[in-house]
């Protein structure tokens, strides 16, 4: 688990080392543990490293093989790296490391760009194939790890993060319309290839991206979902079982593949809570459990302790737990928003933050639930839209009126008119409803939530914000064999018992019955939701600010009437709409303004 960073030059010239030290520079909280550079002819990359796998130097990166005319720089985890190295060696390959890092080299120099097939794990790599003077840019079939690129008619730039680009500088940092459209729809999920700035993109989960030193490009998209029943009908105790096979492997790889120790985020939710039982179940010794929570709100409790204690004395984890004062998450979120490659407006994203930066004193690996509700169904838009059932109301009219955070005629008075376009979000998720094999309507909305959406929201916020403190987060409900039988299953093995009723089934017996039948619940922080006092003066004075005004982006009536009655305006899955115009201002003046 790493930061990367890489320049092509298109025009002749060599990259500037000053350049990839400026990026890397950015990408230091990824990689604590060492920092490498590379360069050769018309390109260069830089490294950041966190030790996981083969702590030693001989899996340092950049990784160069000067006879197989291969450089490789590379951010995630192989969960099957160890059998792709048996492979290799019986095909001739010899080996001088002993982590995953190497075996991708290998694989590329066997297979080719259609090594990217043969990976399981979370990924985002380059390679420099001197042979062909061709870079090869790959991302792991769900997104897990980013890979951000800039790109002119002189060079070409990829890093793990915006920051990076931006420090480099030559970045076109006008908003995207089409950009800001998703992020005001989709609750700060922006779809690749946009960011919402016009001069950075990220390569498309699932995609690889060649380009030679002339420009010439090609992407290649290697992975898609099939939500289909399969040929030969399946029992519902055949499902289970069959689920709770892959369930347990993804577990046991992602603890079994680590030369640290690996912790779990336990947030007291069933998903945390079932990794906790399988882990347990399979006689992991010393199991070291974290949760974190805020102050109580009226309206809502600020943790949820507890269901995370139950779960940790059922199974005598050795349990941290952290409180956090709302003086303390006002005082640190400048930080958070400092962390985020693109702005977030989850409040998810700021409790992470805040959390990971506790486990990254005791563990340097953790697994995370987070993925279970939009592969098995848990959320409650997924019951709502699968009640309005038949021909009268169109698939793209569900999910606007259950999950799209306004309408477009709110988009269009929000903001000023040179920012205005079409409904595009609502084109674009009725494209994706639209494309062959998935059997029922729920299979298209839960294939859209896996294939584009969740890329952005939750994956893209755990991963920004555990790596903001060298703290790799694994995902294992987001293996993909996992996700790929899970979509074959019948929607109603998801959508009963109120949601992820083959998990629920799973977890009885492992799990106290208070766990599995609780409430739906998060990492809550009421003072992002229910903004009042001292957070609706921060959120007043960054939209009030000279630097928001002179941008001209919102429309000042409709601030105003958010700012008059903030607790009125909640989108439609409970999100403040005053936070959302509050976040991407604020981020854009740490983020982007800063750069300048």
């Amino acid at each position: 688990m790493c930061g990367i960073a890489g320049e092509l030059r298109f025009d002749g010239a060599a990259p500037e080392r000053e350049t990839i030290e400026r990026m890397n520079a950015l990408l230091t909280r990824r990689g604590p543990d060492g920092e490498g550079f590379w360069s050769s002819g018309p390109v260069a990359f830089g490294h950041r490293r966190l030790a996981i796998i083969d702590l030693s130097e001989r899996s340092r990166q950049p990784m160069v093989d000067a006879a197989a005319g291969l450089a490789l720089v590379f951010n995630g985890t192989i969960y099957n790296y160890p059998e792709l190295r048996h492979e290799l060696i019986t095909r001739g390959h010899s080996f001088f490391s002993d982590g995953d890092t190497e075996v991708i080299l290998r694989a590329y120099a066997e297979w080719g760009e259609a090594c990217v097939e043969r990976l399981t794990g979370m990924f985002a790599f380059a390679i420099w194939d001197m042979q062909r003077q061709q870079l090869f840019l790959a991302r792991d079939r769900i997104g897990i790890k980013p890979l951000y690129f800039a790109r002119t008619t002189k060079f070409l730039r990829f890093a793990s993060n915006t920051q990076a680009l931006l420090a480099a500088g030559g970045i076109d940092t006008h908003l995207d319309p089409v950009a800001l459209h998703h992020q005001f729809m989709l609750h700060a999920s922006v779809p690749a290839p946009f960011t919402v700035l016009k001069g950075i993109r990220k390569l498309e989960q699932g995609t690889t991206l060649t380009i030679d030193a002339a420009g010439r490009t090609f992407e290649r998209r290697y992975w898609t979902l099939t939500a289909q029943r399969p040929a030969v009908a399946k029992r519902e105790a055949e499902w289970t079982e069959a689920i709770h096979d892959a369930l347990r492997h993804a577990v046991k790889t992602h603890l079994d593949i680590a030369d640290v120790k690996v912790g779990v985020l336990l947030s007291g939710g069933l998903d945390s809570s079932l990794l906790v039982a399988l882990l347990a179940e399979q006689g992991v010794p010393d199991l070291m459990t974290f949760s974190v929570g805020f102050e109580d709100a009226p309206e809502e409790r600020g943790n949820e302790f507890e269901y995370s204690d139950a779960v940790a004395d059922h199974f005598a984890t050795r349990h941290h737990k952290y409180a956090i004062p709302n003086s303390e998450v006002l005082k640190r979120l400048p930080e958070a928003v400092c962390a985020m490659a693109e702005p977030m407006v989850s409040q998810d994203a700021v409790s992470f933050y805040l959390l990971a930066e506790q486990v990254s004193r005791t563990v340097k690996v953790v697994q995370s639930g987070q993925g279970a509700d939009e592969v098995f169904a848990g959320y409650s838009w997924h019951a709502k839209m699968a009640a309005e059932s038949g021909p009268t109301v169109p698939y793209i009219e569900r999910l606007q009126r259950h999950y799209f955070d306004r309408d477009h005629a709110e988009f269009a008075e929000m903001l000023l008119a040179k920012y205005q376009v079409g409904d595009v979000t609502s084109e674009l998720l009725a494209a994706k409803l639209a494309e062959p094999f998935a059997d029922t309507f729920i299979d298209q909305l839960l294939r859209a939530e896996a294939t584009l959406l969740i890329t952005d929201d939750p994956v893209k916020r755990v991963d920004n914000m555990t790596m903001a403190w060298g703290l790799e987060a694994r995902v294992p409900f987001l293996d993909h064999p996992l996700v790929e039988l899970a979509a074959q299953m019948p929607p109603e093995l998801k959508l009963g018992s109120g949601g992820k009723h083959v998990l629920k089934t799973i977890a009885r017996g492992l799990l106290p019955d208070s766990v599995i039948d609780r409430p739906k619940g998060y990492f809550p922080m009421p003072a992002l939701k229910y903004v009042r006092g001292e957070f609706l003066d921060f959120m007043r004075d960054i939209l009030d600010s000279s630097a928001c005004r002179q941008r001209g982006v919102y429309r000042r009536a409709y601030v105003d009437k958010l700012l008059a009655e903030p607790e009125k305006h909640l989108t439609r899955i409970q999100g403040s709409k005053l936070w959302h115009l509050a976040l991407l201002e604020f981020w854009l003046q740490r983020n982007v303004d800063s750069a300048r």
